[in-house]
């Protein structure tokens, strides 16, 4: 009896444990892949060994994340993409994404151009291709043009055609990085029939010399990096309009003019130009007047220290430099010796209410007026640099303490050495606060 009840016992566990290690397998196949598309590539294949029914689902998984370096050889790369891409899986693609690095790169291209093809096909909405060769480009036709479900498109180092019909109605995300364009023409065409683009990171390519044209009536957030090309004086330059924009990051050595049209009032621009290699002589005046009258509705403005030395130093001796009556945040990073030209920037944004200030070095200033905004509208002063306590920076300190008339906090950050510090401190209690309840902030 004993035995009988033990032996009961032993085939009901052996029955509970077989549908809990098989419970997965009672899913329905859509639900199953599913599970699959949230576990990495190498994860999903290996669930092919579980049973005969296991063996293809992973190539029914939506998404595809394929690496040439993952694999031991070309033929291997190969063969594994082109069964994923077979002509009989009729099921849509949701995500491809292809990074190309093997050495024989050009014999792979054909396959990886009609692996493209079959995901748009099957209605692809995340494409990336990153191509890394070192001297070439992805130069096979991609037939991405015309997608109507793409949403995000990335391509690094790719040829792109010049197509005569552009149209893709639901891409909102573009990266763009190091891609050739035929012309200008096709930089601008491609750009302007996204409809509801609202994002693009573009890094054009260092041996580009076109000028690159943007025009967007959807576009919100621009990111754009061109390197300056030592064997090359300067590049034309970049043209934006864009009456959407509300974040815009520049790096920019090599254009020797940037246009900025339609900015909206409430945008925030980070900014790194140079306006071309040479010196500051009429052209290079006449190309910052222009992007400066561009931007003059900014809400939010950061200048690294070589365009603060260009706008503020050479520009302001020469021109008078706009009103920024929207701007109420600066962020600038500047060598101690051009923050003598401060008040001139300052005096041209006067309802800025709250400044920072980066990587400054130790040199002898002095400051021949106040701006209004210190007088009427400055709330707020932040140091990003580590104060030592030498004599120009606590002469900056000074100046706004002595001079903001309704400054509310201003911030700032020791070195951690505690004599340095200490000697800082008592510098600090040797200012004067005048009428200003100014609260000074120690981090």
């Amino acid at each position: 009896m004993v035995g009988q009840k033990e032996a009961k016992h032993a085939c009901f566990k052996g029955l509970r444990l077989r549908f809990k290690e098989d419970i997965i397998s009672q899913l329905p196949d859509p639900l199953i892949c599913h599970i699959l598309y949230h576990l990495p590539l190498q994860e999903a294949v290996k669930t092919s060994v579980l049973s005969t029914r296991w063996r293809s689902l992973w190539l029914w998984v939506p998404r595809l994340e394929l690496n040439s370096q993952d694999f031991t050889d070309l033929n291997a790369f190969v063969s594994f993409g082109n069964m994923f891409f077979n002509s009989d899986r009729a099921s849509c693609i949701h995500k491809l994404k292809l990074t190309i690095t093997i050495g024989e790169i050009d014999n792979v291209a054909s396959y990886v151009s009609s692996w493209i093809d079959a995901a748009i096909k099957r209605k692809v909405q995340h494409l990336d291709l990153h191509w890394c060769g070192v001297s070439n480009f992805f130069t096979k036709p991609l037939k991405l043009y015309n997608s109507e479900t793409l949403v995000d498109l990335k391509l690094s180092q790719v040829l792109l055609d010049d197509a005569t019909l552009v149209y893709l109605p639901c891409l909102k995300t573009m990266h763009l990085e190091d891609n050739w364009y035929p012309n200008e023409a096709t930089f601008e065409k491609l750009v302007s029939s996204c409809p509801v683009l609202e994002e693009l990171n573009l890094t054009i390519h260092q041996e580009d010399t076109k000028t690159f044209r943007l025009q967007s009536r959807s576009l919100k957030k621009l990111n754009l990096v061109r390197a300056h090309f030592h064997f090359r004086s300067s590049d034309p330059g970049v043209v934006i309009d864009a009456p959407l924009l509300c974040c815009l990051s520049i790096y920019d050595y090599a254009s020797e003019s940037f246009i900025v049209n339609n900015l909206e009032s409430n945008a925030k621009i980070d900014i790194s130009l140079l306006f071309g290699s040479g010196f500051f002589d009429e052209r290079k005046r006449s190309n910052v007047h222009s992007f400066l009258l561009g931007i003059t509705r900014v809400m939010d403005m950061t200048l690294c220290a070589n365009t603060f030395e260009i706008i503020c130093r050479q520009y302001s001796e020469l021109d008078l430099l706009p009103r920024f009556g929207y701007m109420s945040h600066l962020h600038v990073t500047s060598r101690i010796s051009d923050l003598k030209w401060l008040p001139t920037f300052l005096d041209s944004c006067p309802n800025s209410w709250f400044c920072d200030y980066e990587k400054m070095i130790s040199e002898e200033m002095s400051f021949p007026f106040v701006p209004q905004c210190m007088l009427s509208s400055l709330e707020y002063v932040d140091f990003k640099v580590r104060i030592l306590g030498l004599t120009a920076e606590m002469k900056l300190i000074r100046y706004f303490i002595e001079n903001s008339a309704i400054l509310k906090r201003l911030t700032l950050r020791l070195v951690g050495n505690s004599a340095r510090d200490n000697y800082t401190l008592k510098e600090l209690l040797r200012i004067p606060r005048g009428s200003t309840n100014c609260e000074v902030v120690i981090l």
